[in-house]
């Protein structure tokens, strides 16, 4: 399940790609299956564990040539440790809202990113997120370590990517379908899985990635505007070329 729009990102096969906030690699696959260099990144060294095993198994199933550039890098998202415009393109998908000094965490992208390279950066929508938290106190990091710290209204996550220098070019909703889901599980208790309705819905989104279906593409497309589950904001780079003192 995807929510960045590579082509809005403007990814090319052979650039060099941080995928800042990797989880379990669902943009770094789709990364590397387009020809890109990936740099898995990620505080969990579970997460990366599964993800190299992951892009082992791609590759002996022959989904991935074995050159396939890939590495997974645990780190800090406060103080990324890559040079500074290391990377040409950069996706940071569902991360911001778990750090509470998220300014410097973008700081820090736009630090690492190349002059003309582009970020896609995603967080949870404000309705969709709101309702969950009217619905559940657990849902959120007061009462689950780890949990979301802030809900950003669009104009506000646009505000800081402005004020690292870094130029907004497009934004997206994405995941209506995947609202409802969240919605009822907060409802019934976050971490109550087993409950009847949730693991109904939950089969549903499950064969929804799978089968990809033409029926819920136009439903998720119509309801994205209104419930859509994430906003995705699209950036560049600007080049800033060096005036020479007469």
């Amino acid at each position: 399940m995807l929510t960045v729009d590579y082509d809005r990102l403007g990814a090319k096969p052979g650039d060099l790609v941080l995928d800042m906030g990797c989880g379990a690699g669902r943009h770094a696959f789709e990364t590397v299956r387009r020809g890109c260099r990936i740099v898995a990144l990620d505080q969990s060294l579970e997460e990366l564990v599964d993800v190299r095993n992951t892009f082992a198994a791609m590759i002996e199933a022959g989904e991935l040539h074995g050159q396939v550039q890939g590495q997974p890098v645990s780190a800090d998202a406060l103080k990324l440790p890559f040079a500074d415009e290391t990377f040409d393109r950069i996706i940071c998908s569902e991360v911001l809202e778990h750090i509470p000094d998220d300014q410097t965490a973008i700081g820090e992208l736009a630090r690492v990113l190349r002059p003309g390279g582009s970020i896609a950066v995603t967080v949870p929508a404000w309705v969709a997120e709101k309702i969950c938290w009217k619905l559940s106190d657990e849902y959120y990091a007061p009462k689950a370590v780890g949990g979301h710290v802030r809900i950003y209204r669009r104009s506000q996550l646009r505000s800081k990517i402005r004020q690292v220098g870094l130029l907004p070019c497009g934004w997206d909703r994405a995941h209506a379908l995947h609202s409802p889901y969240w919605w009822l599980k907060c409802a019934v208790g976050p971490a109550n899985d087993k409950h009847r309705l949730v693991r109904a819905y939950h089969r549903m989104l499950v064969w929804d990635i799978v089968e990809n279906p033409w029926i819920t593409r136009i439903v998720d497309r119509l309801l994205n505007p209104i419930i859509g589950k994430s906003i995705v904001l699209y950036a560049i780079k600007p080049i800033v070329e060096e005036v020479n003192a007469a």
